[in-house]
């Protein structure tokens, strides 16, 4: 019985180049086979664009169509059979990476096919590297705190209706909001008349062509803004402007030199 190669999945960040760890870099280079995911509805792999500078011999690559259908059990098919190729690489000994863009197991196709994996092959050789995730990426870009102090900040998929987006954000004090898609137009209108889109931003498409920025949502268009990759950052109330002893130590020492100069006088 032949040993079973090992299975890598590689975060790879939110669209840059140079975003993906290096020891994930040091994986792909001895990885026989590089799963590269590709949305149906585009031409090229977001994935394999964040490789950008490394060198990965085009025979090593095997580029996989998703179509993120609404419909679970169609998901989870999709899943079953992409787990089942993999398998049969994993059995013959190959070393296989999987790429996925941000974060490897936040809210990422990987955990799907890591869980199907598992049940093919248990005792799979297997290593996840972390990755970038939007959200942080967002927050860099702008300079935009993700918590300060005790702030309670929830993660989560944009619900369905306002109602339960509004909930969520009156219980937190910053909401990352991913997987808006068409539903944009009603949670900018939301946050507006909430009275907080001046202190929320907006990121899609962060280092990519067509990237927008966005550290004040109120005069955001919906229609032009909405696409694949984007994020919004809520924050329920304005930052808290917090002066730091640095920026008062001068006025101190100031204050200590006079009475200093006073009693040597």
């Amino acid at each position: 019985m032949s040993l079973l190669g090992t299975f890598w999945g590689i975060g790879v960040g939110p669209g840059p180049a140079g975003y993906i760890p290096l020891a994930a870099v040091e994986a792909l280079q001895q990885a026989d086979i590089i799963y590269a995911p590709r949305a149906r509805t585009s031409e090229t792999s977001v994935a394999l664009q964040c490789l950008t500078g490394i060198h990965i011999a085009p025979e090593r690559i095997r580029e996989i169509e998703f179509n993120m259908d609404p419909d679970r059990s169609v998901l989870s098919e999709h899943y079953a059979q992409l787990a089942e190729t993999i398998a049969v690489d994993l059995r013959s000994g190959l070393n296989v990476a999987y790429l996925t863009i941000g974060d490897s197991l936040t809210y990422s196709t990987y955990g799907y096919i890591l869980a199907a994996l598992r049940e093919y092959l248990p005792g799979l050789p297997q290593r996840t590297f972390p990755g970038i995730t939007s959200y942080a990426a967002a927050a860099s870009a702008m300079g935009w705190p993700l918590g300060v102090g005790k702030e309670r900040t929830l993660i989560l998929p944009c619900p369905e209706d306002t109602a339960a987006l509004r909930q969520d954000i009156e219980s937190h004090d910053i909401v990352v909001l991913m997987k808006i898609g068409a539903r944009l137009p009603w949670v900018l209108a939301l946050l507006c008349d909430m009275g907080i889109a001046e202190h929320c931003a907006f990121a899609r498409r962060i280092g990519l062509a067509e990237e927008m920025l966005a550290d004040d949502v109120s005069d955001l268009c919906a229609t032009e803004a909405m696409g694949y990759l984007a994020t919004l950052l809520i924050r329920k109330t304005p930052r808290e402007r917090r002066h730091s002893r640095q920026a008062i130590l001068p006025d101190a020492l100031r204050v200590n030199a006079n009475l200093l100069q006073e009693n040597l006088s």
